[in-house]
């Protein structure tokens, strides 16, 4: 499956106050912090978009002041994954 490309016009590339280097990275990660926090889009998924581990996206959400969404489903998979590890 073909992935999404979205294009930034050059003027505002240039106006974002971030180092070149950084700016796709940054870009994903601010991108990944709107759409979960607007619950748009589920926690590995943001963390996938953002190129994080699940703890440094944890962090970062943290670092936002983005609440965690925790429902019964991903309750229940870290269960049988514990129950697994036993």
């Amino acid at each position: 499956m073909a992935g999404l490309t979205l294009e930034v016009p050059a003027d505002v590339r240039d106006a974002l106050r971030v180092p070149v280097t950084e700016q796709e990275a940054r870009l994903r990660r601010e991108l990944a912090i709107r759409l979960y926090g607007k619950g748009l889009l589920p926690f590995g998924k943001a963390r996938e978009l953002a190129g994080l581990s699940k703890w440094a996206f944890h962090e970062l959400l943290a670092s936002e002041g983005i609440p965690r969404h925790y429902d019964l489903e991903e309750l229940e998979a870290d269960l049988a994954t514990l129950e697994a590890l036993e």
